[in-house]
């Protein structure tokens, strides 16, 4: 979920000194688009436009031990509907990430989601087709040798789209192993992905598990992005938890770092909006130089969805447990034309359908 390139008229703006940034309450009210912009890939063909209106898309046993190995916290936490001990061909060790007790910052009384209890598949003919999971059909134009563990070591892997995917074949792309699809959502506190609502309907149609994300800008109150998150993405039974995606964008209109304290506060009013309103505790989804700035340590009790497109996570983030692996930008699948970032889930089939069932 790289950015794509913006255009900004920033110094034209300071002289004539009666520019205001289209991220700003301003532009919110005036119904104008961001300039914050969010993508792995750029577009190969004209983005078609689809229609964004407003009409709605129509406790669990404690485990011992993690998918990864680890330990399960004291509390309910994120990760507490994985189930034990998932098997990766020979190479299982490589993933199981110790993880020392931290304390963790900035935390509000603990509000943990109620953990569905675990129970067999549902019934049904309908209900065994979407569930089925199929094996990775995917391709990538810039191949990773990783080492030992290799995404094809997993058995549930999936997408995450936006704009610049254009018109996808949610069917064709469902059989070549996108099992989930992240869609993109929201930036900023007035962008709405314009494939956003088309993407969210044909996923859902073609028996494709999909969640929704939203890319933070930084020059924007959490509270107000999280509002516009809220008034753009249905509240879905069916749907994955939304992810909050907080990564450094150099072509961004908004050029300001904040320090460590105010990044955790931001997220942490955005999260928490966020979770009261879906029921669903958020999944945040970093890039190696955001986390180890910011995140390195920070919110243990929630899912993370890493980016590591040249290594296993396992080593480019140390000290993190995971929910998610991004791991490439180039990926090459029949359903979609050009290139489409490709995940991975930390766990067994077994484990994909209790966390599922746990997360709605």
């Amino acid at each position: 979920m790289r950015p794509s390139a913006v255009s900004v008229l920033f110094f034209g703006c300071l002289v004539l000194g009666g520019c205001t940034s289209s991220s700003g309450p301003e532009s919110l009210m005036a119904g104008l688009p961001s300039k914050e912009t969010t993508s792995s890939v750029t577009p190969s063909s004209p983005v078609p436009q689809a229609n964004v209106g407003s009409d709605p898309i129509r406790a669990q046993p404690r485990q011992e031990v993690l998918a990864w190995g680890g330990p399960v916290p004291d509390a309910p936490k994120a990760f507490s509907a994985i189930t034990p001990q998932a098997t990766l061909p020979q190479a299982a060790p490589e993933i199981r990430l110790p993880v020392a007790p931290q304390a963790e910052v900035m935390r509000p009384a603990e509000r943990p989601v109620q953990m569905a209890m675990a129970v067999a598949p549902a019934a049904g003919a309908g209900a065994q087709i979407r569930s089925r999971i199929f094996r990775s059909g995917f391709s990538d134009a810039k191949p990773i040798n990783f080492g030992k563990v290799q995404p094809r070591h997993y058995q549930v892997h999936g997408v995450d789209v936006s704009r610049w995917q254009g018109e996808i074949d949610w069917e064709r792309l469902r059989t070549r192993g996108a099992n989930f699809a992240f869609i993109k959502a929201t930036d900023g506190g007035d962008h709405l992905d314009p494939m956003f609502r088309t993407n969210w309907a044909r996923a859902k149609a073609a028996g494709v598990r999909r969640g929704a994300y939203h890319f933070f800008y930084w020059c924007r109150p959490a509270s107000h992005q999280a509002e516009w998150f809220i008034r753009n993405v249905p509240r879905d039974p069916d749907a994955l938890p939304p992810v909050i995606d907080v990564e450094y964008n150099g072509e961004s209109a908004c050029k300001m770092r904040l320090p460590r304290a105010k990044v955790l506060e931001k997220m942490q009013v955005f999260m928490d909006m966020l979770e009261r309103h879906y029921g669903q505790r958020p999944i945040i989804y970093t890039a190696p130089d955001f986390y180890k700035d910011h995140l390195s340590g920070e919110f243990l009790n929630y899912p993370f969805w890493l980016r590591a497109v040249a290594q296993h996570p396992s080593k480019v983030y140390p000290d993190r447990k995971w929910l998610f692996w991004q791991y490439s930008g180039s990926g090459l699948s029949h359903g979609v034309e050009g290139k489409i970032d490709l995940n991975v889930f930390n766990g067994s089939e077994e484990a994909w359908h209790r966390w599922v069932r746990s997360a709605g």
